[in-house]
């Protein structure tokens, strides 16, 4: 392969690892355009677990073999079993020698040098079993630690792979490295983006994003969605009596609770909205279902040290509130439910639509947020985000 060929390639893999936007397109382009690059038949990466002591696939490419899927769930091997890792990841760095690609084949041993028969035993066995002839194996470092492998394969058959094709791969491999390096930057922004700071849990930006997906869904197949608003009462005197330091601790308990209470609807989104106001976002469970985590929530928050429980409000497209058509009025009745049970000091939760035609919540939640207030019931619903 001429030089202007393999630099071309080296562009390929660079762009297509630049244009993916989440992990997994990230290793798809990886394998992808190594397996191009060295004119392979099959490419694998795969992430070294030292805590597990194990390689784990991520992703598979080209012509994959019955047992291997493209994103498999758990294809893994115990490093015992490929040598090489600890070897040739640290015996060798150790003494100076940096890291770089090796040739397997379905004959026999050509690892690195010094390999006895054993060390390539299992990479052997697996050409053979899977009809590859040759292989090159080229370790990725990210952050100067071994973070892994590129592995790319060619059918047997087919022209052998030589110690200048190992050359190459090690070229790749940095290349690799360097987008993985900027995919986990990419994630880590978005986590921070979608992330609340103090709690851990998920924040206003994230459930903006999630429930405008849900009601989209349940308009198209009338999927339900419910949404739970709870207001921590007494914050304020927490924090001017004991101290902000005290106020964010009982911020942080009441999410680990709201983050329990969740645990009992699948795929529910558990999220700090702002200040003492938090929600749970339930996409498929009924509306009974979600009502009692609500009033486990109520009842487990009412039993945090220095706290005063919550108000909590629950909206569901599965009760009677009438058409649900934007992201927008799911939150306004859940808030104005979550509004009249703090005026209520409702130990429970106060739920919109059940309590007849003509229920209270969604009177308040549907009149114009500039109208008239009626006596004692009536705020201005926040504007919020569709």
């Amino acid at each position: 392969m001429g030089e202007d060929v393999r630099l071309r390639a080296v562009v390929a893999l660079a762009q297509g690892m630049a244009a993916a936007t989440t992990p997994r397109e990230s290793w798809r382009a990886a394998a992808v355009g190594a397996c191009r690059a060295l004119d392979g038949g099959f490419a694998a990466l795969s992430v070294w677990e030292r805590e597990r002591g194990r390689l784990r696939v991520l992703v598979n490419v080209g012509d994959r073999a019955p047992d291997e899927e493209e994103f498999p769930d758990g294809e893994v091997y115990p490093v015992h079993q490929f040598p090489e890792i600890t070897e040739f990841l640290h015996d060798r760095w150790a003494g100076g020698i940096g890291p770089s690609a090796w040739v397997e084949t379905a004959e026999g041993p050509g690892g690195p040098s010094g390999a006895d028969d054993g060390y390539c035993h299992q990479r052997v066995a697996a050409l053979r079993r899977r009809g590859r002839g040759s292989c090159v194996v080229a370790p990725v470092v990210l952050h100067g630690r071994a973070w892994g492998e590129l592995y790319v394969a060619r059918p047997a058959g087919a022209e052998t792979f030589r110690a200048e094709d190992a050359e190459f791969a090690t070229v790749l491999a940095a290349v690799v490295a360097a987008g993985i390096a900027q995919t986990e930057q990419v994630e880590e922004a978005r986590q921070l983006a979608f992330t609340d700071a103090l709690t851990g849990l998920a924040n206003r930006r994230a459930v903006d994003v999630r429930l405008g997906e849900a009601i989209e869904r349940h308009r198209v197949d009338g999927t339900v969605v419910s949404l739970v608003v709870c207001d921590m009462n007494g914050l304020k005197w927490v924090n001017d009596t004991h101290g902000h330091a005290a106020g964010d601790r009982l911020l942080e308990r009441f999410g680990s609770v709201l983050s329990l209470c969740g645990a009992m609807l699948p795929g529910t989104l558990a999220a700090r909205l702002g200040g003492d106001e938090f929600c749970l976002l339930a996409v498929g469970p009924p509306a009974d279902d979600v009502v009692k985590a609500a009033d486990e929530l109520c009842r487990r928050a009412a039993g945090l040290e220095l706290g005063e429980g919550v108000a909590c409000g629950v909206a569901s497209t599965q009760d009677p509130i009438g058409a649900v058509p934007s992201a927008r009025r799911l939150f306004r009745l859940a808030d104005a439910a979550q509004y009249r049970a703090k005026a209520e000091r409702s130990p429970k939760p106060v739920v919109a639509g059940r309590q007849g035609p003509d229920d209270p919540v969604v009177r308040l939640a549907d009149r114009p947020a500039d109208g008239p207030s009626p006596t004692g019931e009536r705020r201005r619903i926040r504007g919020r985000r569709p």
